[in-house]
C-alpha cells in the first residue's frame, strides 16, 4: 500500500496534489511520501517480530536522500552502506554508528579507516585480502573491527542478471566451499572480531525459494564453523525482497518472508541482521513529469515525449524495467503510446506500445514505484541538470534536494590557461 491516490480526480501524495508540487517546484521532480516510508518500515519490522532482537539496517544505496534517511532513523532503522559517502549520509541523518553495517566489494583503505574512526557496528568483509587489510588498519588504530564474512552461496536469485549477486560468477563474497577456512584464518587476527557470516543473493526477488536455499547453506556453514571452534554470534541475511512495479503484480510479503526466516533459522542461536532497501522505499516515491509533446512516426502509436529522461530515471534504459505510467488528472480516455524522454539516445525510452491514460502536451504524469534506485542513479548526461526531490508529510511538503542546474555543474569545470 502507498499514499499516492486520486482525490477529486487529481493524483495526490498524501494530502498534497501533485499538480501543486509541479507548479511550485517544476518538473521533473521526485516526490516521496513520509507516511508510506513509515508504513513500510513498520510492516517490515512487524514481520520480524517473531525473531529475537533482529537488527534492521536500511540499504542506503536504494535512496540516500537525507530526509528519507531521517524518517527511517526515527523509525529505529540503522544503515547498510557501501561507500564513505553513504556512511557520511547515514551519520548526518542521525543513524547510530553502532547500527551501521559497511558492505561492498571494493572498500578502499580510506573507507575502512573511516568506518573504524566512526565506530560502526560491523564490516561485512568480502575477501580474505580485505580482512587482512582491515586487521592491519585496526591494529594501528588501536581497536578491533567487528566483522562478518560475506559468503557467495552460488544460488540463482532468478532476478535480472545485473542485480544478481549470489552466483559463483558474481563478484561478491567468498566461495562457500572456502568460507570456513578463510573465516578460521581471519579469526586469528588481533585486529578483527570475527562474529558472523553475511549473505545477499540479489535484488527484486519475486520468490522466496532462492533465499531459503541460500539461508539453509548459511546455516550449514555456521554449524561447520562452530565445529571448528569459531564463535558465530551474528548472521546477516541481507535484503532483496521484490516490490510490485505493475498494478496487480504479486510479490512475497514481508510476513511470508519473516515466517520463512523464523523457520529456517530456528536453531542458529545468533542475532539476525537484515538490510531491506527497495521494499521500504520503492513504492514510497514517484517521478512527476510533464508531457512536452506527442509526435508520430509512420502508422504506429505516437511517441509521447516527457521532460523526464534516462538521466533522471535510469532503470528502464539499464534493466528494461517497468514503471506504471499514470496521468495526474486522468480523463478516463486511454491510448497506446511509446513513452520516451528528450535525450539524444534511443535508449531514452520508458515504455513501448504502452496502454496508458490519454495525454497531450502540457499534461502531468507520474512514473510510479520510483522511490528506490531513482534519483540516486541520476546523471547529467546531455548536460542536463539533476532533478529535485520533495518529501510530503500530510498536507505539507518540502524540497529535500534542490534541482541542480546544468550551469551549476559547468561551474565546477575549468579550462586551463595553456589552452589559450
Amino acid at each position: 500500500m502507498d499514499y499516492f491516490q486520486l482525490k477529486d480526480g487529481v493524483l495526490h501524495a498524501e494530502d498534497v496534489a501533485l499538480s501543486r508540487i509541479a507548479e511550485e517546484v517544476g518538473t521533473p521532480v521526485y516526490v516521496y511520501s513520509r507516511a508510506t516510508l513509515e508504513r513500510h518500515a513498520r510492516v517490515f519490522r512487524d514481520a520480524l517480530s517473531g525473531l529475537h532482537d533482529p537488527h534492521i539496517a536500511f540499504a542506503v544505496k536504494a535512496n540516500p536522500n537525507l530526509a528519507v534517511l531521517k524518517v527511517l532513523a526515527n523509525e529505529g532503522y540503522g544503515a547498510d552502506v557501501v561507500s564513505s559517502g553513504e556512511l557520511a549520509r547515514a551519520l548526518a541523518a542521525g543513524m547510530k554508528p553502532a547500527d551501521i553495517v559497511f558492505s561492498g566489494v571494493g572498500k578502499t583503505h580510506a573507507e575502512l579507516l573511516h568506518g573504524l574512526e566512526a565506530g560502526i557496528g560491523q564490516f561485512n568483509i568480502e575477501s580474505e585480502e580485505e580482512g587482512y587489510e582491515l586487521a592491519a588498519i585496526a591494529e594501528r588504530h588501536g581497536s578491533r573491527a567487528a566483522c562478518a564474512l560475506r559468503v557467495n552461496p552460488d544460488v540463482d536469485a532468478r532476478t535480472h542478471e545485473k542485480i544478481s549477486t549470489g552466483k559463483r560468477e558474481n563478484k561478491f563474497g567468498v566461495p562457500l566451499d572456502r568460507a570456513a577456512e578463510i573465516y578460521t584464518r581471519l579469526a586469528q587476527e588481533d585486529g578483527l572480531d570475527m562474529r558472523g557470516v553475511a549473505v545477499h543473493i540479489g535484488s527484486q526477488l519475486s520468490t522466496l525459494e532462492p533465499l531459503e536455499t541460500a539461508f539453509e547453506k548459511v546455516g550449514t556453514l555456521i554449524a561447520e564453523l562452530r565445529d571448528k571452534g569459531c564463535a558465530v554470534t551474528h548472521a546477516d541475511l541481507g535484503g532483496g525482497l521484490g516490490v510490485p512495479y505493475k498494478a496487480g503484480e504479486k510479490m512475497p510479503s514481508p510476513e511470508e518472508y519473516g515466517a520463512m526466516v523464523a523457520r529456517v533459522t530456528a536453531k542458529w542461536d545468533v542475532r539476525l541482521m537484515f538490510e531491506p532497501g527497495r521494499v521500504i522505499a520503492g513504492n514510497a516515491g514517484v517521478l512527476l513529469t510533464r508531457v512536452i509533446r506527442s509526435k508520430r512516426s509512420g502508422n504506429g502509436p505516437p511517441f509521447v515525449v516527457v521532460d523526464a529522461a534516462m538521466n533522471d530515471l535510469a532503470r528502464p534504459a539499464m534493466y528494461g524495467a517497468w514503471h506504471d505510467f499514470d496521468a495526474v488528472a486522468p480523463t478516463g480516455d486511454r491510448m497506446t503510446a511509446h513513452i520516451v524522454g528528450p535525450i539524444c539516445e534511443t535508449g531514452d525510452t520508458f515504455a513501448m506500445d504502452r496502454e496508458c491514460d490519454a495525454l497531450v502536451a502540457g499534461d502531468l504524469a507520474v512514473f510510479r514505484t520510483a522511490g528506490a534506485y531513482g534519483a540516486t542513479m541520476a546523471s547529467s548526461y546531455n548536460s542536463r541538470g539533476f532533478v529535485a526531490e520533495v518529501l510530503v508529510d500530510g498536507d505539507r511538503f518540502a524540497v529535500v534536494a534542490d534541482r541542480i542546474a546544468a550551469a551549476a555543474i559547468m561551474d565546477a569545470e575549468r579550462v586551463p590557461d595553456w589552452l589559450g
